[in-house]
This record gives structure tokens, C-alpha cells and sequence, in this order.
């Protein structure tokens, strides 16, 4: 479904137009309420070779998040400590996420959660810094339940007590397999549906891997959200999936941006609700992505999945950001299908579409912003 007036794509449910128009009611009202918060996450499933390209090696991959908060804290910047790294096409959707949240006026959250590091930039303090990365899902054993309940709970907490509208974005190098993972365990078929940010989803690749961490995993058949976060799952899941259900409780509306990653948030969190009326909850929850990640209708039909599996209709937004007028190779390459969504660009953009930028301008300024990353040497080189 098409919203001609605004070039918003809608997906997933088929529910009547009045449900579409509120929404773009409801998000509009909100624009400059949202709280958005970018939650980097460390997951060492992002160090098996050819399972993500969020860096062309793994030691890049290590500070792909670390880099991707502090551009969309501060833009091109001379002061900058992380390099961006170098991508084999394209260039991080932060890129689009900073010039977007400049447009709507707002000032994002950062979540770093199994890092290593603590961040120099203002940040959201939720667990011991200490705590590294979750172990490769294939282990089976991605992080004790204990820090699993200890992440949701937080989440849980800030959610509840949020006054505000919440968008949801993310940076976890390794994500879309652990998605898929968590997805599996529950019994949804998906390794031919979930995307990745690689021109050419490794799906044989994570299929293995995947295969591999739920048979280590050895969940019985009464296990629940937690369990399968702590055997398969990374930490942006747990603390998401208490954010999302906590601003639900508060009445709020929620935005999850991006794609299969946000879908298995909302699959726990719906697996973790139970009997209680998963209507209610999903009423005012909406999947915001990029028109990049749904060209091939893959998130449609996982979206689909979930909506038939639970009973719902879960709505999902495909912003109009295009790159076709751009002459830059890094952006230009969006359009032949690299990268295509992270860092919450879909949602963010749309909410800069809905305040009534146009796509000129959003193309404008990251050309702008793409030319003085290049220039302060912001963007790493192979050999650094």
C-alpha cells in the first residue's frame, strides 16, 4: 500500500486504510517528542568471516557501533576518535540517521551494551562495562540468563517510566543472524527472509550457524524469551525487548527501525507476553525501514509470518528516501542493493519526511556531510 502523498510504503498488515492514516497521524503528532535511542550492541557471531559487512575485516567490526554512535552524535567531526570503517560498498546508514535527526531537532540516546569499552560520548549507563561482547551464538551459550534478565529488566524500567514516545535503532554488527537465530528457535522458517547488510545475503553461511548454535543450545520445550536470548540471542535483544514491552505498558508509542532485528524483538517480546491481549500491545507498534530493505519483499513476508503466527497486525513503514539523483558512488551504491538499513535510518528519515523534508535536501545534506567525512579522514582506510 502506497501513501501518495508522502511516498511512504506500507507493509505487512493488510489491515484497512483508516489504520494507515493513523498512523501517520499518530507519528506526525509525535515527530519532535520521540526519544530515540541507538543501542550498539557486541555480539561475537559478527567475528565468523563473511557474516556480516559492517567492516571489511574483523577487528573493524569490533568498533563499526562505537563508530556509528559517535557519527550520529556529532556528524563529520576533526575531533572524532572512531574511525568509520571501510565498507566494500557504500557507507554507514549513520550517514543518514545524523542529517535526519538534525532535520527533526533531536538529540539521541546511546545504549552501548557488551562493548568493552566505556564510551568518551554521553551514553546510557546499563551494565558493567566490563562485560564484553555475548559469545558466538554457535556455542549455543551466548550469555548467562542472569544478564539476560539483568538488560530486560533495565529496558523494562526506562520504558515504563518514559513520558515520550520511543524509536528503537540499533548498531550490532552479527544481528541479522542472531535475529535469525532467535527466530528459528521459536519455530519460524526464515533463513530465506532475513536481509543483511552484504549485497548478497550469506544464507547457506548463517544457516549452518545458526543450525549449529541451536543444537548446542539444548532447549528443552518449556523454554521462554529469556532462555533463548541466553542461548542464541545477543544483548541489544534483551534490553530492547524490555524497552519495547516497558513503553508499551506506559501507553506509548513505539517505533522499531529496521528490519529482521526489530522483528525478533517484537517476536520475544510477544512469546514473553503470553495469553495477555497482543492486540492492545501491538496497536500503537510500528516497524519503520528503508524502501532499500523492502525491494525484495522478503521483511513483508517475514512481518507476515509473525502477524499470522500471533494473531496481529503489526504495521510496517518503508520510508521514501531514495539516492537516485546522487552522483556519489557510496550512496549511489544504496540503490543497487548494499547496506540498505542500520542505525534506525529508515524510521528516522521518515520522521524527517512526515516534518516535511524533501528528498533533495536529505540527499543534499549527506553529500555534504559524506564530503567532509572523507576530508577529516573520518572514514578508515584497508590498511589502518
Amino acid at each position: 500500500m502506497y501513501n501518495k502523498e508522502l511516498g511512504i510504503n506500507f507493509f505487512g498488515s493488510e489491515s484497512i486504510k483508516k489504520r494507515q492514516l493513523n498512523s501517520i497521524k499518530i507519528l506526525k503528532k509525535n515527530i519532535k517528542n520521540f526519544k530515540i535511542f541507538l543501542i550498539i550492541a557486541g555480539t561475537n557471531t559478527s567475528q565468523i568471516p563473511g557474516i556480516s559487512a559492517a567492516g571489511i575485516s574483523a577487528r573493524s567490526r569490533r568498533i563499526t557501533a562505537l563508530a556509528d554512535a559517535e557519527f550520529l552524535l556529532n556528524g563529520a567531526s576533526k575531533d572524532h576518535k572512531y574511525k568509520l570503517p571501510l565498507l566494500s560498498a557504500g557507507v554507514t546508514p549513520a550517514l543518514i540517521s545524523y542529517v535526519c535527526s538534525k532535520l527533526i531537532n533531536v538529540n539521541p540516546i546511546i545504549v552501548p551494551l557488551g562493548i568493552g569499552v566505556k564510551p568518551y560520548f554521553n551514553h546510557l549507563v546499563v551494565e558493567d562495562m566490563d562485560l564484553g561482547p555475548s559469545n558466538c551464538l554457535t556455542t549455543g551459550k551466548s550469555m548467562t540468563r542472569g544478564r539476560v534478565l539483568n538488560l530486560y529488566e533495565r529496558g523494562l524500567a526506562k520504558g515504563k517510566s518514559s513520558k515520550h514516545p520511543i524509536l528503537i535503532s540499533e548498531s550490532v554488527p552479527g544481528g541479522t543472524t542472531t535475529a535469525q537465530a532467535v527466530m528459528e528457535a521459536f519455530g519460524l522458517r526464515v533463513s530465506n527472509l532475513v536481509g543483511s547488510s552484504l549485497f548478497k545475503a550469506p544464507r547457506e553461511l548463517r544457516r549452518k550457524v545458526v543450525k549449529k548454535g541451536l543444537l548446542n543450545s539444548n532447549l528443552k520445550s518449556d523454554f521462554d524469551s529469556f532462555d533463548v536470548i541466553a542461548s542464541v540471542g545477543d544483548p541489544f535483544q534483551a534490553f530492547s525487548m524490555g524497552l519495547l514491552i516497558g513503553a508499551r505498558l506506559a501507553k506509548q508509542p513505539v517505533i522499531l527501525s529496521g528490519g529482521s532485528q526489530m522483528l525478533a524483538v517484537i517476536l520475544l517480546a510477544l512469546e514473553a507476553l503470553g495469553e495477555k491481549n497482543k492486540d492492545d500491545f501491538i496497536e500503537d507498534v510500528f516497524i519503520a525501514t528503508t524502501g532499500w530493505l523492502l525491494k525484495d519483499n522478503s521483511l513483508n513476508n517475514l512481518l507476515n509470518l509473525i502477524n499470522e503466527k500471533y494473531h496481529v497486525d503489526l504495521l510496517g513503514l518503508a520510508s521514501p528516501l531514495n539516492f537516485k539523483s546522487s552522483t556519489y558512488k557510496e550512496l549511489k551504491d544504496y540503490e543497487f542493493g548494499h547496506v540498505k538499513e542500520g542505525v534506525g535510518a529508515g524510521g528516522i528519515s521518515i520522521l524527517a519526511f512526515l516534518k516535511g523534508s524533501k528528498n533533495d535536501e536529505i540527499v543534499s545534506m549527506c553529500q555534504q556531510n559524506l564530503e567532509m567525512m572523507k576530508c577529516l579522514g573520518q572514514i578508515s582506510l584497508e590498511k589502518d
